[in-house]
């Protein structure tokens, strides 16, 4: 830790009387129908009261006041789990939130860590560079020194207020419901520091691409588990949880359904509502070759399995939320053994040398 960050430079608290309040940052309404302002890129500091672990996690704040947000951390989200042990201990809840600073920060905060696994460590690792941290003004809570905004405060176990509408991610507004308020006793920040914010809403955006980027960090992670899988991604059309392509190199009779399976065990990836799995030669990044394998490949009777498992919040298809059904579609080769009786045909591919000769000619006429 440092004694003095530069996110400190200047400071403002709240219980002094002084006029600056969170309505001299520039937050923007979004969309049209939206409940109000939203800070939309805040980095959400919390700790465990038990274990003293540390989480850093993005959620959508909903400006109330000059002095209260709301605070939309989802029951499946850890700073919930911070929130409902604070509530169970009858304790005023600390709540640091970051604004700018290194952008991977951000990106460490939105990624899909293990439990235990430190999204401030994570974000030195990325960066190859420890992560110098200052403990705020007027709560016990340390935050990176060079971030360009912090926002000091609490939240009160029990209290909580209507948040949204709010346009979303998934293209669609999100519903009024109850959140968490958080309450603010300082606005510290660096001199000339600038507000960053993005806007989400019917896909490919902003956000899609950090999710993207995270795909491509934890593909390692994902073989290491699962050795047989190629590649990997979530096209922009599932809005991250609704859809996933994964190719694979099979071996045996149901290998694609044990893939399915232990995907949907893995932290945030059992909000997968439609997992397609294709073979090794399929471009997974080709939305029309995985659709194309999907439906030349597949019996629906045979080749899909639908399950019961948790939900996205934010999914308004379920008829609970939290809680609906999931979909496998196994678009691979069907091989002895998977209830498939006849030859399986080969796949049109043209000779390397006439591939050859048409890439030559069309590199001629560019």
């Amino acid at each position: 830790n440092v004694k003095e960050g530069e996110c400190q430079e200047v400071v403002h608290k709240i219980d002094n009387g002084n006029d600056f309040s969170l309505a001299n940052l520039p937050i923007l309404k979004c969309w049209p129908k939206d409940g109000g302002r939203f800070i939309t890129l805040p980095n959400v500091h919390t700790r465990d009261p038990e274990s003293g672990a540390r989480n850093v996690g993005v959620y959508r704040m909903q400006i109330y006041n000059e002095r209260t947000t709301g605070m939309h951390w989802q029951i499946h989200k850890v700073g919930a789990r911070h929130g409902k042990r604070y509530y169970e201990r009858g304790e005023r809840m600390p709540v640091a939130v970051t604004l700018g600073g290194d952008p991977v920060y951000t990106f460490a905060a939105t990624t899909p860590l293990p439990d235990g696994l430190d999204e401030i460590i994570f974000a030195g690792f990325l960066r190859r560079k420890s992560v110098e941290l200052v403990r705020c003004k007027t709560i016990d809570l340390d935050v990176p020194a060079e971030v360009d905004f912090v926002l000091e405060g609490y939240v009160q176990p029990g209290e909580m207020r209507p948040e949204g509408p709010f346009g979303d991610h998934t293209g669609f507004y999100t519903a009024v419901e109850d959140y968490p308020v958080f309450h603010v006793t300082a606005i510290t920040h660096r001199r000339n520091a600038i507000y960053p914010t993005t806007i989400v809403g019917v896909p490919p955006m902003e956000d899609f691409y950090l999710g993207d980027a995270s795909v491509r960090i934890f593909l390692p992670v994902f073989k290491m588990n699962f050795p047989e899988i190629v590649d990997m991604t979530l096209p922009p059309e599932g809005v991250f949880h609704n859809l996933v392509f994964v190719s694979i190199r099979k071996q045996y009779p149901y290998q694609a359904f044990k893939v399915m399976h232990g995907l949907w065990g893995m932290g945030q990836m059992m909000f997968s509502k439609y997992i397609v799995v294709v073979d090794e030669d399929c471009d997974v990044h080709n939305t029309s070759e995985v659709l194309f394998r999907l439906c030349a490949n597949t019996d629906p009777a045979r080749d899909t399995t639908v399950i019961k498992n948790p939900s996205d919040s934010l999914d308004h298809a379920p008829t609970e939320q939290n809680i609906g059904s999931h979909m496998g579609l196994d678009a691979t080769r069907k091989l002895r053994g998977e209830n498939y009786h006849r030859p399986w045909p080969e796949l049109l591919k043209m000779t390397e040398e006439v591939q050859a000769l048409v890439d030559a000619l069309q590199a001629q006429t560019r």
